[in-house]
């Protein structure tokens, strides 16, 4: 039997702290202090950082830790570009978009200029993901008249409260609301199509109407979800002709992290009618944004007021530019598809020698591998935790996704280089050699 899934995959609970150094302690337990118990840590031993450089995380003591999961640094971390361009414009200039500045629209064209949609589009900059992601859909609402929701069974969209009804992966302490349907995510012997034309039917059929499709493109918190190249294509079509719109969640995706595109919509093919950006867009920056095409935008910015004062602010504008630049002159996109092609391949080969590992998905630097119990072939979220644990305490750290946690999530910095993939694929097969998977252990 399939294990339930973790209330959060590989968090701290406090089980292992007496094995902390007592300055790691103090620290936790004056976090909880301050913060609360909404905040949440990594690992089942917390680590404690103070300077990042490129791939790598450097704790107090000055040992490095080989960074293949955080997506936010998409360029590096404290890539020196994006900190000598943000250090000139914030002692330079910061203020809103509602004062005329060159930078925000000079970003703004060369933004729209790596997008495919069906037609003329403008861009519209917030400060997270989840603020693109609310902003599409009330666009998305006002377009159709609609309320009604398409999502896949363990997505995960955003933390506002119209966002937090529509991600299943945050649990069932908050209920899908009425107007949202959830179809299973793509999967071998599933028409996806045909799932998303039955939930647009049964919206309808409930009085919702049919507003959008709102997916991420790689769809990660499902369990890394990639391929085949063009399966979405129909999808888009269908949504289409029910008079929806299509909302290319890029968040995950996006800022080439696929290798092959810039945009994960684009392996598929189609043209979305709104694209959300956030998190890689500034390298660390708040900034995200969305573009949609400019007769849905026209209509909405005639209708209703909109602004944010954060959003597109000089300062972060200016990271967002210097992570364009970086991306071509260092050839990040094709170093994503190289590199990540010689890590997948790295993976399958240790996963056809162990029943612990199983499908290995993905494509460019990010990764989704299979993690099973093997005694049942069930996946399974315990031993996933127990690898990325293992992981960390070799100074590699990796996460887990999927709707039993059971899927290891590797989704490095895009300057990850080969000697980094085996440095990551040694580890993992050391660990997986000390836990004897091959005889699958009582003590996993």
């Amino acid at each position: 039997m399939t294990e339930p899934p973790p209330v959060m995959v590989n968090a701290y609970d406090g089980s292992r702290a007496d094995d902390l150094p007592p300055a790691t302690r103090e620290l936790i337990r004056r976090r909880e202090h301050a913060l609360g118990r909404a905040y949440r840590l990594f690992y089942d031993q917390p680590v404690s950082f103070t300077r990042a450089a490129g791939v790598h995380l450097y704790d107090a003591e000055g040992n490095a830790y080989l960074d293949a999961y955080n997506n936010v640094p998409s360029v590096g971390h404290c890539h020196p570009h994006v900190t000598q361009t943000v250090a000139r414009q914030v002692a330079t200039l910061n203020t809103h978009t509602r004062y005329l500045t060159d930078p925000v629209v000079s970003y703004a064209e060369r933004l729209l200029a790596t997008h495919d949609l069906a037609a003329a589009a403008n861009a519209i900059f917030t400060c997270t993901g989840s603020e693109a992601n609310d902003l599409a859909l009330r666009i998305a609402r006002h377009h159709t008249g609609a309320a009604g929701i398409v999502v896949t069974a363990n997505a995960y969209h955003g933390v506002t409260a119209a966002l937090a009804e529509l991600s299943p992966s945050l649990g069932p302490n908050i209920p899908l609301a009425a107007h949202v349907r959830a179809v299973p995510a793509p999967a071998p012997g599933l028409d996806f199509t045909a799932a998303v034309t039955w939930a647009i039917t049964d919206l309808r059929r409930h009085g919702h109407g049919f507003a959008a499709f709102l997916a991420d493109s790689i769809f990660s918190s499902d369990g890394v979800r990639p391929d085949p190249a063009g399966y979405l294509a129909p999808v888009a079509d269908a949504v289409h002709q029910a008079g929806g719109l299509y909302i290319a969640d890029e968040v995950q995706a996006g800022f080439a992290r696929t290798g092959t595109h810039m945009w994960g919509y684009q392996r598929h093919g189609l043209r979305p009618d709104i694209v959300t950006m956030g998190k890689p867009m500034g390298n660390g920056l708040p900034i995200a944004g969305l573009i949609a095409r400019h007769d849905i935008l026209d209509a909405f910015g005639r209708d209703v007021r909109y602004f944010n004062t954060f959003g597109g602010n000089p300062v972060s504008i200016a990271a967002a530019a210097a992570v364009l630049d970086i991306l071509e002159t260092d050839r990040l996109p094709v170093n994503a598809a190289t590199t990540g092609a010689y890590l997948k391949d790295t993976i399958a080969r240790l996963a056809a020698g162990t029943p612990l590992l199983g499908d290995v998905r993905g494509t460019g630097l990010y990764l989704g591998i299979d993690v099973n119990s093997p005694s049942t072939g069930e996946p399974s979220g315990r031993l996933a935790s127990a690898i990325v644990n293992a992981m960390r305490e070799r100074r590699v750290l990796i996460s887990a996704t999927g709707p039993h946690g059971s899927v290891l999530k590797i989704r490095p910095p895009l300057p990850f280089a080969p000697e980094h993939a085996d440095q990551l694929g040694n580890v993992l097969a050391d660990v997986l050699t000390a836990a004897g998977a091959a005889a699958g252990p009582a003590a996993w």
